[in-house]
């Protein structure tokens, strides 16, 4: 009788072994699963520690081109305002239809702006320059384009403007003529917007 009782302690034993040897066999493939996850890991740590680096670079970009625009901006409001002052002696003709000077545009604008104002100077009109802005038009355009007559004296140019914004439009003949000063096309449209409201 102690025989039977010693094989089934002896298969129970070995039964015990071989569960032992499966559970170390999963331990093994887990242990190499365990280790697969820890390098994946550290690739991922890899990953994230170049985009955190990628993140920084691009904030830093960032930051540099917020000052940039700030500068540009800067910059453009000076621009606006150097080329507004170097304009404070032009006088902008609108609603001279195209070709009315003929082939003398400085001869026309003298003749024409004592009878359009009746403003007078002692010393006679003075002009660095007159042209028309833009390209040629045909003589039918709705819209002519103005005449620019930059005066060589800026106290001229301001008491011309001022009889204008004091007269309003002029009339010349059948025509209907504004002078108004020549500014950039940012301080026109910002006038505008102010005058709208």
């Amino acid at each position: 009788m102690a025989e039977p009782t010693q094989g089934t302690t002896m298969d129970h034993i070995l039964q015990e072994i071989s569960l032992v040897g499966r559970k170390l066999e999963c331990m093994a493939s887990l242990t190499a699963v365990t280790k697969s996850m820890c390098l994946d890991i550290a690739g991922f740590q890899s990953q994230v520690a170049g985009l955190d680096q990628r993140v920084t670079t691009v904030e830093t970009r960032i930051a540099s081109w917020v000052d940039r625009d700030q500068e540009l901006l800067y910059l453009r409001s000076k621009l606006i305002d150097l080329e507004d002052r170097s304009h404070r002696d032009d006088v902008r003709f609108l609603g001279c239809p195209e070709n009315i000077e003929g082939m003398d545009i400085h001869s026309y604008i003298r003749e024409t702006l004592p009878k359009l104002t009746g403003i007078i100077f002692a010393p006679p009109w003075e002009f660095q320059r007159v042209h028309r802005l833009g390209p040629k038009r045909r003589e039918d355009a709705n819209r002519p384009c103005p005449i620019i007559a930059s005066l060589l004296r800026h106290v001229k140019a301001r008491q011309l403007l001022q009889a204008a914004r004091a007269h309003g439009p002029f009339r010349l003949d059948d025509l209907e003529v504004r002078l108004t000063a020549n500014f950039s096309k940012e301080t026109s449209e910002r006038r505008r917007a102010f005058l709208a409201l």
